[in-house]
């Protein structure tokens, strides 16, 4: 990943609205959801939504697919990754023991 590409997609998580999307589709893996749920979960007009996703998309957080009539929208775990490694690439200079306590927080979520 390059700066831009991490800015881009720190830069969509900086808004309260999207960071909400984010979190709610990350609960949602692996089978995402459907745009319209997602505005109604969060009590966000369809339209604001989908400005909201397409922000989303073009950071390479969510992903989106048809399935019969609906636009399903998931967390791009990918993107994510990326981004995560990104951020700890430098972490603590090559000293795993320093290190660890981060991977320890990260483990049980997967």
């Amino acid at each position: 990943m390059e700066n831009d590409s991490a800015i881009s997609a720190l830069s969509a998580l900086a808004q309260a609205t999207r960071l909400d999307v984010f979190r709610l589709l990350v609960r949602h893996e692996p089978n995402g959801m459907a745009a319209g749920d997602i505005a109604r979960q969060l009590d966000v007009p369809q339209n604001t939504m989908s400005a909201h996703l397409g922000i989303l998309a073009r950071a390479g957080l969510v992903r989106s697919e048809r399935r019969s009539r609906s636009i399903i929208y998931c967390a791009d775990l990918d993107g994510l990754r990326a981004l995560t490694l990104f951020l700890v690439k430098d972490c603590c200079a090559g000293n795993a023991e320093l290190c660890a306590p981060l991977v320890a927080e990260l483990a049980p979520c997967c």
